[in-house]
């Protein structure tokens, strides 16, 4: 199916994990791609691979903190790929997992420059080429938070307290828009075996397998969650068949929330 046939879409933190799988999920519903991330070896290696499925991608490096960045990526994105119709505000930090009293304030500030900075500059700079509107489709703007900005836990505090921040700015944000035609939901995912999950196993005392039979636990399902398990939530909301759907929490995760 080409469900995003026309549409472009900026996709952060796109070289790895779910940014990935979304870019590539994206690109398979016929969506025009712009992956973006600070891993320019990941990122070129991803669009290599879109590019030999006959998809139309494209890699920038951004650091979603630095405006000056993202004001020029994104006018390039909208010169080279005409436009931008979808924008996932995917990139993003857990942060030091450490009690409160026990992290720096630069740890804290980077966790919420990428994580809630980062959502409010991108969307900033994506705005004017949505409401320009291109045919006056208006838009949609999908804010990655986090089954960690619903209900807590004894761990990561930036994580917890940027993803909350995500999670209001989506509502907000859907109500000052909504008269421009661009629809604007946050998607609150549960554990997803991502390398950056993988390497917090690294870290755990039985290990990877033993981190992720762990994390099993946690999910009423019986599983963690894959990359591709979020991209199809990204992928509606990206699409018309969403064109309602608008200030809402898509919530992604296993049942982790329902306890």
């Amino acid at each position: 199916m080409q469900r995003l046939q026309h549409k472009v879409a900026v996709v952060t933190g796109g070289a790895a994990g779910i940014g990935r799988a979304a870019c590539r999920l994206l690109a398979r519903e016929g969506a025009r791609v712009a992956v973006t991330d600070v891993q320019d070896a990941a990122g070129a290696a991803l669009v290599a691979e879109l590019l030999e499925t006959g998809a139309h991608a494209r890699y920038w490096h951004l650091d979603v903190a630095n405006e000056a960045q993202v004001q020029d990526v994104f006018r390039q994105v909208a010169d080279h790929l005409g436009g931008i119709d979808v924008l996932v505000n995917n990139a993003g930090s857990s942060g030091a997992d450490r009690p409160g009293r026990a992290l720096t304030e630069a740890e804290w500030q980077r966790t919420i420059d990428l994580n809630v900075k980062g959502v409010f500059l991108c969307t900033r700079h994506a705005v004017p080429y949505m409401r320009r509107g291109r045919e006056g489709r208006g838009g949609s703007i999908i804010n990655l938070s986090s089954v960690c900005g619903i209900v807590s836990a004894q761990d990561i505090p930036p994580d917890h307290a940027s993803k909350g921040a995500v999670g209001l700015m989506t509502k907000t944000d859907a109500l000052l828009y909504a008269a421009d035609g661009i629809r604007v939901n946050s998607v609150h995912a549960g554990f997803i075996w991502t390398p950056r999950v993988e390497a917090m196993g690294e870290r755990f005392e039985r290990g990877v397998e033993g981190y992720r039979r762990h994390l099993e636990r946690l999910h009423p399902i019986g599983r963690v969650g894959e990359p591709e398990d979020v991209a199809h939530g990204i992928v509606y909301l990206a699409s018309d068949e969403s064109r309602f759907v608008t200030g809402s929490a898509l919530v992604i995760d296993g049942g982790y929330s329902a306890r």
